[in-house]
């Protein structure tokens, strides 16, 4: 797909929402399953599944990433992809952009081994390489863009509410077991 395309594709998607701001509302969705042992298949629209494991010291047979390496790889191709849409928007013409990621993790917090350390990642930090003819100017203006409309980056550095339910044995807990 040329750059011209995609200009065109989003293009199309921006003036479909104007004319219908209702149409700006979407929501994304991913089915999940446990299949043995750690390893989980997820399945997204109509792809094939993606298969999700640990390795062997987290009790996975190192089939695949496990989630906090995929959500380095969200990062990382979301920021990939808004390069490629608004270099295409603004008329940047990109010869690469390629993204290094890196999340860090304190398994104490994972195990429950210590209140005070967070399960999740205390610090991700992405080195963005772009290479382009553009000049310094346009491109300091494409990152900035770009760092300020990445969905998956926005998600990570803003409060968002997250809500969720169990369900066991085909019995919903009761409210407020879970936290919102």
């Amino acid at each position: 797909m040329s750059q011209e395309t995609v200009k065109a594709a989003l293009m199309q998607a921006i003036a479909g929402i104007q004319g219908n701001p209702g149409a700006a509302k979407v929501v994304f969705r991913a089915d999940t399953q446990l299949e043995e042992d750690v390893r989980c298949s997820a399945k997204v629209r109509d792809f094939a599944p993606i298969i999700v494991d640990e390795p062997p010291d987290l009790g996975g047979a190192d089939a695949a990433a496990n989630p906090v390496e995929l959500l380095l790889v969200a990062l990382g191709a979301c920021q990939e992809i808004m390069y490629s849409a608004y270099a295409s928007v603004m008329g940047v013409q990109l010869n690469s952009v390629k993204v290094n990621l890196r999340g860090y993790l304190d398994l104490r917090g994972l195990f429950g081994m210590d209140a005070a350390i967070p399960p999740g990642y205390q610090k991700v930090i992405f080195e963005t390489a772009v290479d382009s003819p553009a000049d310094m100017e346009t491109l300091k203006k494409l990152v900035e863009t770009v760092e300020k409309h990445c969905p998956v980056l926005d998600t990570l550095v803003r409060a968002i509410e997250v809500s969720g339910q169990v369900t066991l044995n085909g019995q919903l807990m009761e409210a407020g077991a879970v936290p919102a």
